[in-house]
């Protein structure tokens, strides 16, 4: 999953979402010596500072989207989403694997489900169950940054384009 990445590229990196590679260095640690990414989220307002093995194979750190796969994952909130499993806890182990898979498509089709669902609560006057809720904002938030920055748009013009795929009726795939 990791390709060599080179200072001033954005990535995805775990659960921060897009970051930027500051530097590449060596440093030791625990008496060995390795090479270092360090590198901070985009959005960091805790200035937070990030340093990672290049060769770590404990975290994901992905290239950004190309636009036409950007455009692909966009549209495919158009379908129904994923199946729904009515047992909190196995479907919250569901999206959470998927989510630290790193396939956007896959990331994509949760938050299409989570975003439904949650929808069709708030017209019951409900809310979406909290651990679904955490998943959706946070992978949502990280795959909206990915795309705006993939196909040059802004976030809310992202968020408008999913919340208007939401609201048509789901085009069935086969």
């Amino acid at each position: 999953m990791i390709d060599l990445f080179k200072t001033g590229d954005l990535i995805i990196y775990s659960t921060h979402g897009v970051c930027r590679i500051d530097d590449i260095s060596d440093m030791t640690v625990a008496g060995e010596t390795k090479s270092y990414y360090t590198l901070h989220p985009i959005n960091n307002a805790q200035k937070l500072q990030i340093s990672i093995p290049v060769d770590s194979d404990k975290v994901m750190m992905l290239t950004l989207l190309e636009a036409k796969e950007a455009k692909e994952i966009l549209e495919s909130f158009r379908s129904p989403g994923v199946e729904w499993n009515p047992h909190p806890n196995n479907r919250n182990r569901e999206f959470l694997n998927v989510v630290h898979s790193g396939n956007r498509h896959e990331i994509a089709q949760v938050i299409n489900t989570l975003a439904r669902r949650q929808s069709e609560a708030l017209l019951l006057n409900k809310k979406l169950y909290e651990q679904d809720r955490k998943i959706l904002e946070n992978a949502k938030t990280i795959l909206v940054k990915e795309l705006s920055l993939a196909l040059e748009l802004s976030e809310e013009i992202i968020d408008q384009q999913i919340a208007a795929y939401l609201s048509e009726e789901p085009i069935a795939t086969t």
